[in-house]
């Protein structure tokens, strides 16, 4: 783990708001990576896709608890779980709210709606026969991705980078699949496949590089923000991963390929937060 450290923070530096930055490039490097794919996997199987996101919402689940939910707790709220818990809640209720005003991605790529999703019609305040699917599809993938990028920003704000590599590691690794089955989405609802696969790449960028550099800079400022952060990030990321990934690989019949790949995704993270940490 030292020479991984070490080599991070020769590159990085020890300024934890430049450690953020640096973690929130690497991870929408690799969302930009597993978008880019689409040009070299032309056609992947669902159910191919399906174990892919499965996996990826493994590592997701199991480093929101690793990273974030227990070294908030143990380390920087002495035992006391109220402050990191009450960022859980915070996290999930600002995503749930959020959720209600934009449309799910799927629905905007696909046309297929939930009982519980935003109309598009009535909870944007604009028409949305007059705005372009792109723009609803930006907003969509925006609030997807922002608990990404604080989540890597908030564990280098810490001051911990043993505990934020495996973090920005394990968000890195699920962006590549993510990437790639947005790509796809929109490909199949008519998006040119060369402009798709740069699009995406570079709206992973805005979102998560940005959020990275502030959630590193409100908790190394304000410190005893720090376990609140930890948890709302951890929080947002729990329902991102039951809310949109884990139903979404539950739709095509390969559901035990989704559960197996989340099986694996769990033991690879902790293994890597094992012999990282």
């Amino acid at each position: 783990m030292s020479a991984v450290v070490d080599l991070f923070v020769r590159i990085a530096g020890q300024d934890p708001v430049i450690q953020g930055l640096v973690g929130g490039i690497v991870i929408a490097s690799l969302n930009l990576l597993g978008a880019s794919l689409v040009l070299v996997w032309r056609d992947p199987s669902e159910r191919a896709l399906d174990g892919a996101l499965g996996f990826a919402a493994g590592v997701m689940l199991a480093a929101a608890f690793t990273s974030l939910i227990i070294p908030g707790i143990e380390q920087y709220s002495g035992g006391n779980p109220i402050p990191t818990l009450a960022g859980v809640a915070l996290g999930a209720l600002f995503l749930d709210r959020a959720d209600g005003l934009v449309p799910h991605a799927h629905y905007l790529l696909t046309g297929n709606r939930r009982p519980d999703e935003a109309d598009p019609s009535t909870s944007l305040p604009l028409d949305s026969e007059r705005l372009a699917p792109v723009v609803l599809f930006i907003l969509a993938i925006t609030l997807h991705n922002m608990p990404e990028g604080l989540a890597v920003g908030v564990g280098f704000g810490s001051g911990d980078v043993e505990t934020a590599i495996p973090l920005m590691l394990a968000i890195g690794v699920q962006n590549i699949p993510e990437g790639l089955a947005v790509s796809v989405a929109a490909i199949n609802a008519g998006l040119d496949r060369r402009f798709y696969a740069v699009f995406a790449g570079i709206r992973s960028g805005v979102v998560e590089i940005p959020l990275a550099v502030l959630g590193a800079l409100a908790v190394s400022v304000v410190e005893p923000l720090l376990p609140y952060a930890m948890g709302f990030a951890a929080g947002a990321m729990l329902f991102v991963i039951s809310d949109e990934i884990i139903p979404e690989t539950h739709t095509h019949g390969y559901e035990r390929v989704a559960t197996l790949g989340l099986m694996a995704g769990v033991i690879g993270m902790l293994y890597l937060d094992i012999s990282l940490g």
